[in-house]
């Protein structure tokens, strides 16, 4: 666990970097103190606003023991083994199985599943699920994510302000548009890796949290062999609107292409259920 939060915390630190040095070449120093500072005030409107956007953007209403007992119920139940408080509890009216969890810290977290979802597995699967959306909570995960798509945003876009308007050196001077044409290119392209691999590391430690708070670990397992069957034929609109809210997801909402697992914000589905089974142990 120490592992993935040292590379984690590096991966952070070279976003920020490149936020830095995009910024020093549209504008020398000037440039890069102004987009640091201007990354800090996104950083904390995402801090405050980021969970209620995203489950606006998806439509989720929020259900509680009278609407969805059972559902209710096992989120009660989870949070309680996993030590944190009851989070808000919401259902997204949609065909494709999937499931995230937001907020800025434990005290104000939020969990939301696809109607798909509850449709598609067991209340034993439903539950492992969940238990990796509280795992999400209790590493605070969602707050590194959505920091991390803010910034790699921002990137993109003071990038291609550097084509259109020019940037400067660390002397005030005019660069060379070639160079603010490679930085437009490859910076978005640098941040974005650095985004899904953040998001990939997290993955694979909510999927260990999770088996631990549920107690069964092939439960998840056998849930993301599922998701992953059903999910690929099903579109889930408002991740393909919002791209960026597609690594929140248990498993990639997203159509791809020909390089999607290189720009996956997951990891394989089998590599997760190889070690979710190898955790169960044999026989199990």
């Amino acid at each position: 666990m120490l592992g993935n939060w040292l590379k984690t915390s590096l991966l952070m630190a070279a976003i920020v970097a490149l936020f830095g040095v995009v910024g020093a070449m549209i504008g020398g120093r000037s440039g890069m103190a102004m987009a640091l500072l201007v990354g800090g005030a996104m950083n904390l409107f995402a801090y405050w606003f980021s969970d209620q956007m995203v489950l606006k953007m998806y439509r989720a209403r929020e259900v509680d023991e009278t609407s969805a007992p059972q559902f209710y119920r096992t989120i009660r139940e989870l949070a309680v083994n996993a030590g944190l408080p009851m989070p808000r509890v919401y259902l997204i009216d949609e065909a494709q199985p999937n499931a995230f969890a937001t907020g800025r810290n434990p005290q104000h977290a939020a969990v939301a599943a696809t109607t798909g979802i509850l449709q598609l597995l067991t209340a034993r699967e439903i539950r492992g699920v969940m238990a990796h959306e509280l795992a999400h909570v209790q590493h605070r995960d969602i707050l590194i994510s959505t920091i991390s798509a803010t910034m790699a945003g921002a990137i993109s876009s003071l990038a291609n302000f550097a084509v259109f308007f020019g940037g400067r050196d660390a002397d005030g001077r005019p660069s060379n548009p070639l160079a603010g044409l490679l930085v437009a290119i490859l910076a978005p392209l640098a941040a974005s890796l650095i985004q899904m691999a953040i998001s990939r590391a997290r993955e694979f430690e909510a999927d260990r949290g999770g088996a631990a708070i549920s107690g069964d670990p092939q439960a998840l397992a056998d849930a993301l062999a599922k998701i992953e069957a059903y999910a690929q034929g099903i579109t889930l609109p408002p991740a393909e609107a919002n791209p960026a809210t597609g690594q929140m997801m248990i498993i990639n909402p997203l159509s791809g292409g020909g390089l999607s697992g290189l720009f996956s914000t997951h990891p394989a589905t089998a590599e997760r259920v190889a070690r979710l089974r190898a955790m169960a142990g044999p026989g199990r």
